[in-house]
């Protein structure tokens, strides 16, 4: 797992690295500027014209190492040099004196930026790094506001979009990344909704600082990366039963809002459960048992909603449970749900509507078993925990609510985080826009479900449904891209086990 760690750290961290190494913090900031040439080299052509704009600090100093290197291959590269009155850092002042004589360099002032116009494909920016702790001003805030203007070309940060606070929520102008390529770890402001268009895609290149060095200044943030995920997955062997892969429930749907349902059960069969049972009102009988034949189905007759009568059900034959998805609200379906947290303490998820009621009850959520899985939105988590500032502040609530219910928190979005009750959160890397659909969180439940059913830990479950989950929706959107819908997702469960060699 990659430690997530401040941007003050950063500094503490390179510093530790280089002298433990015997090496300069020059040859590290070399190192940076090779994996982003080595990225740059396989998604761009020699005959691109690159720009790339310097300030005087170490995120200039990267800049400057590589234009010297992409020169070197062949690109098309000019330098914009920023804040010439400034004392550059000292890594900065020797990498300005290594660039090539007949590399174009050229000193911005006032009138070049108002008046800039350059023929570029490409915009680096690698003015400010995660220093900054204010506001954009003078000719970095103006240079930033003519560089978000330009169109038709694409604009890379290194390490974080200039403007960003590396831990804090954007107060000013930053500029605006198709693309930020952040160095050995994302930084935490990276993650946010709110700097979502400032951030464009994260990718995240290793520059040779291990994870001895970052653990030092941990804070208990963690990205999660492909790497990670293989290990904590479980193996069967050609004598495993379909007992060994776990028998659940999923227990939801009313009338007119039977997908949902039908949705999370056939994720949870796609990711391996040996036997899904659907527990469902009478309405929905005939629809689960023809559009999913490989679910079992019980139900009460004639009837539109999940109430108290369904709680005579033995429900601890079953490994895992998943609840709330399609189920309604109504105050008999609160009743249901009140009985079923105080009846069944094995491996819990709630979603959706099981989260609406208990914003509605709050009083059950002291029926929830120790590690329960909650996964809201973030709509659903405000009505849990109240309103929330902005995404640090979410955050925050997130783990206050998880200690302080002794649940995990999956809060669902561009870079889901899941939360433990011990305070450490891990944000996903997978997944993308075209997730963003009708009955997408409802396959995540099921998901979830199944791997808890499979005998997972409760953390090896959230993690691997949120990746798998995440993951799924990049191989179904390849071909599909908006026209994505959730069944698309359900479809490609398979693909992402093939994607990380497991069988």
């Amino acid at each position: 797992m990659l430690e997530i760690i401040s941007g003050i750290s950063v500094k503490k961290v390179d510093e530790g690295f280089v002298l433990d190494k015997g090496i300069s913090s020059h040859k590290l900031m070399e190192n940076a500027a090779l994996a982003f040439c080595n990225w740059f080299e396989r998604h761009y052509q020699r005959n691109d014209k690159v720009g790339i704009f310097c300030g005087h600090g170490n995120n200039g100093g990267d800049g400057l190492a590589i234009a010297r290197m992409l020169w070197r291959k062949g690109y098309d590269v000019i330098v914009f040099l920023v804040g010439e009155n400034n004392e550059p850092s000292p890594d900065c002042k020797l990498n300005r004196e290594l660039l090539p004589d007949k590399l174009p360099a050229l000193s911005m002032s006032h009138e070049d930026i108002a008046h800039m116009e350059y023929d570029l494909n490409i915009v680096v920016d690698a003015l400010l790094g995660v220093g900054i702790n204010r506001p954009l001003e003078g000719d970095y805030k103006n240079l930033v506001n003519k560089l978000n203007s330009l169109s038709g070309l694409t604009k890379i940060s290194i390490d974080i979009p200039t403007g960003l606070p590396s831990d804090d929520c954007l107060a000013g102008d930053a500029f605006i990344a198709d693309i930020t390529l952040s160095f050995q770890s994302p930084k935490f402001s990276l993650l946010f909704p709110e700097h979502a268009n400032y951030v464009g895609q994260l990718k995240v290149v290793d520059i040779g600082i291990n994870q001895f060095y970052l653990s030092q200044f941990s804070e208990g943030k963690f990205y999660v990366q492909k790497k990670d995920i293989a290990l904590r997955h479980k193996n069967f062997s050609r004598f495993s039963h379909k007992g060994d892969f776990g028998k659940v429930m999923l227990v939801g749907g009313s009338f007119g809002s039977m997908g949902a349902i039908r949705m999370s059960s056939e994720a949870a069969l796609r990711t391996g459960s040996g036997l899904a049972c659907c527990m469902v009102p009478g309405c929905g009988v005939d629809i689960m048992q023809v559009s999913l034949p490989e679910a079992q189905v019980w139900a009460k007759k004639d009837s539109d909603c999940i109430d108290a009568d369904y709680l005579g059900y033995n429900f601890d034959r079953f490994d895992a449970v998943g609840v709330g998805p399609g189920m309604g609200t109504h105050d008999t379906t609160a009743e249901f749900l009140r009985g079923f947290l105080t009846k069944y303490k094995g491996p819990i998820v709630v979603d959706a509507d099981g989260l609406n009621i208990l914003a509605k009850h709050p009083e059950q959520l002291s029926l929830l078993a120790d590690r329960s899985i909650l996964t809201p939105h973030l709509l659903e988590f405000e009505r849990l925990a109240g309103h929330c500032k902005n995404h640090k502040d979410r955050l925050q609530k997130a783990s206050d609510f998880s200690k302080k219910h002794k649940v995990i928190i999956v809060l669902k979005g561009a870079h889901t985080c899941i939360t433990f009750p011990d305070g450490r959160q891990f944000f996903n890397s997978t997944g993308n826009k075209h997730m963003a659909t009708g009955g997408s969180g409802d396959i995540l439940t099921g998901m979830i479900t199944s791997f808890l059913g499979q005998g997972y830990s409760f953390e090896n479950a959230a993690l691997c449904a949120v990746f798998h989950h995440g993951l799924s929706g990049e191989i179904a959107s390849a071909d599909k891209k908006r026209g994505t819908i959730a069944t698309d997702i359900i479809k490609s469960i398979p693909l992402s086990y093939l994607r990380l060699g497991i069988e």
